[in-house]
């Protein structure tokens, strides 16, 4: 059996040292007080108490058309959910090595194309040991050394957003991870203020879909579906 169908994304040979330590000191315990807390949730929606950009109005659509890069500060990564005696301990793993571009067509609400590229290599949880797992067998980072998304559908907004103002949308592409691809639907949330845009969503994935099985361990088990997840900046040009 090959070495990336025997273990799911982001679970390395730490797991089973996680997993005798959750054990010991009981599965509650070890996700309360000793294993690190999971990321938040991406989104890009303001906190009720958060101040006012000061820009206001409805965004120019022509100020929109053209192509939009991916900035520094943006961060993807994956979420999934290691079982220890029938207790959830939500792993998150991020990296800020993200690179893509987007186009918007002329008529300023239409997203007519998408390429986004991680670094799998550089996608850190808590743990060395099984981050060096999902890196070297995982994902064969070597053969592999990027997870992509590529839309295939232009992606439409009904109206012309506000600044700052934050739309749902949903965009069709296909997610190659570990060398195999699949078409998946993003739940997108979307900020402008004309200048710099933000972009925040999660993919839900089955793992065996990219050929990768959640093993289980007795005390220690790993659900088999997970999220891979992205809060992400862009800029003209």
């Amino acid at each position: 059996m090959q070495k990336n169908h025997k273990i799911l994304i982001g679970v390395g040979a730490g797991l089973l040292a996680l997993g005798a330590v959750g054990a010991l000191v009981g599965p509650s315990i070890y996700r309360d007080f000793i294993a690190a807390p999971a990321a938040e949730v991406p989104s890009v929606e303001r906190p009720a108490d958060a101040p006012a950009d000061g820009m206001t109005g409805a965004l120019d659509p022509a100020a929109l058309v053209g192509d939009w890069s991916v900035t520094a500060g943006s961060e993807a990564g994956y979420r999934v959910d290691e079982v220890l005696n029938g207790t959830d301990v939500t792993v998150t793993g991020r990296t800020q090595d993200v690179t893509g571009t987007f186009t918007v067509g002329e008529d300023g609400l239409t997203l007519t194309a998408a390429q986004l590229s991680v670094d799998v290599a550089s996608i850190e949880t808590d743990s060395a040991q099984r981050d060096a797992y999902f890196r070297d067998q995982a994902l064969r980072a070597s053969e592999f050394p990027e997870a992509t998304f590529t839309l295939t559908e232009p992606v439409q907004l009904a109206e012309t957003p506000e600044s700052g103002e934050t739309v749902h949308a949903s965009a069709t592409g296909e997610l190659t991870i570990a060398g195999k691809t699949q078409t998946v639907t993003v739940d997108v949330e979307l900020r402008s203020d004309g200048t710099t845009a933000e972009l925040a969503g999660s993919v839900p994935i089955t793992f065996a879909d990219f050929g990768v099985t959640a093993p289980t361990l007795g005390f220690v088990s790993v659900e088999p579906e997970g999220f891979v997840e992205f809060q992400l900046t862009a800029g003209r040009g």
